[in-house]
């Protein structure tokens, strides 16, 4: 298997994100989202983004096959240390480190950056991102039931959460 890189996501990788996120977007297995996204939309969304809140992609061989984003967890001042994460696979390259290496990544540079703690919510079908997160170090924090509807449907989901810089360091 060919070796793997992380590296900051710049405009450039657009495409790449905009892609892969539609893949999770059409496998209704990853997001409430239903809309399909632009090259045009991502790269907006990178320049806007806060820039303390990191984007990441992992190439194989020169290509973009994942890309993981911390975002504003909540607008007040008392959670700037909390990002959102959200962390896609392209089809192709799901079970082979490529999640993995996308979130060393994105909790490496989250840490510097100076956030102490990563959040997500996961369906509890998405058994492989709930394995990738957990073996990064992530727990289950619990579910929130009927949380939104996904095609007409409730969906549950799993609440998981990381401490990373300064949050690992802390005192209980």
């Amino acid at each position: 298997m060919r070796a793997l890189s992380a590296r900051p996501a710049t405009e450039h990788d657009a495409e790449d994100v905009a892609r892969i996120w539609n893949e999770g977007i059409e496998d209704r297995v990853a997001t409430f989202e239903t809309e399909p996204r632009t090259a045009d939309g991502i790269a907006r969304w990178m320049r806007d983004k806060e820039p303390r809140y990191p984007t990441v992609v992992v190439e194989r061989d020169g290509r973009v096959v994942a890309w993981a984003a911390a975002s504003t967890y909540r607008p007040r001042a008392c959670y700037d240390g909390v990002g959102e994460l959200s962390v896609y696979v392209a089809r192709h390259a799901r079970g082979q480190g490529a999640g993995r290496a996308a979130m060393e990544a994105l909790t490496a540079v989250a840490a510097e950056r100076g956030l102490w703690k990563l959040v997500s919510r996961v369906f509890p079908e998405n058994t492989a991102s709930l394995g990738l997160l957990r073996s990064v170090g992530f727990r289950e924090v619990g579910v929130y039931r009927r949380h939104a509807k996904l095609d007409g449907a409730w969906r549950d989901v799993v609440i998981v959460e990381r401490l990373v810089g300064e949050g690992e360091r802390g005192t209980r």
